[in-house]
């Protein structure tokens, strides 16, 4: 962790306790679109630099199916959810019961693009709620767009302004199990989280952990 980050240990584990709460909501809403239980958690937080970002996702030419949008109100910021595509597969062809879509097989029905979109939607939505609730703040989340590509092409657009001022990003690992008749599944997904410089002050005054 960079010595002139201004997010410590006790940053992350706060924002891990506001995605536990936040991936507790998502799970909740996916499994009433499945009609299945699904459980999800946050098993780890941290601040890593950008190299250490895309190998957690795979390596920067691993192919995946990544969720952007930006967050306003309060707040301004970046926020990226990467699925590896099989995960990603996975999950949309048991929303929309067709166990021939794929991702890497274009095109792809438009059904399945505004599954994965809605996917994106629940789980940002999600962590930006709670993350609302603990802070108090107004966070608005924009309409998420989906792009299916290596890592690297799909996050760097994120960087280009970011790294103007850090080179570092927040990685909240994201656990989602299953449970069907075909026995228990989980896959691992990750969100990346690049605040803009303003944002990191305010959500840490707000939270009371400066």
């Amino acid at each position: 962790m960079s010595s002139e980050s201004p997010i410590t240990d006790m940053h992350l584990d706060v924002l891990k306790e506001i995605g536990n709460i936040g991936a507790a909501h998502a799970a909740t809403s996916m499994s009433r679109l499945l009609d299945r239980k699904i459980d999800m958690h946050v098993p780890n937080v941290e601040l890593v630099s950008f190299d250490d970002m895309f190998e957690l996702a795979g390596g920067a030419e691993k192919l995946v199916a990544g969720i952007f949008l930006r967050i306003e109100g309060d707040l301004s910021g970046s926020m990226f959810f990467v699925l590896p595509i099989e995960s990603a597969n996975h999950f949309i062809q048991r929303l929309i019961g067709d166990n021939t879509f794929d991702f890497s097989k274009p095109p792809l029905a438009e059904i399945g693009i505004s599954a994965m979109q809605e996917l994106g939607n629940i789980l940002s939505g999600s962590y930006l709620s709670a993350l609302s609730d603990f802070t108090g703040l107004k966070i608005y989340p924009t309409v998420p767009s989906l792009s299916v590509d290596m890592v690297g092409a799909i996050v760097s657009f994120g960087l280009i302004e970011v790294s103007h001022y850090s080179d570092e990003v927040i990685v909240i690992d994201t656990q989602i199990s299953e449970e069907s008749s075909d026995g228990h599944s989980s896959i691992d997904g990750h969100f990346f989280l690049l605040p803009d410089p303003s944002s990191y002050l305010t959500i840490f005054r707000s939270l009371g952990v400066l």
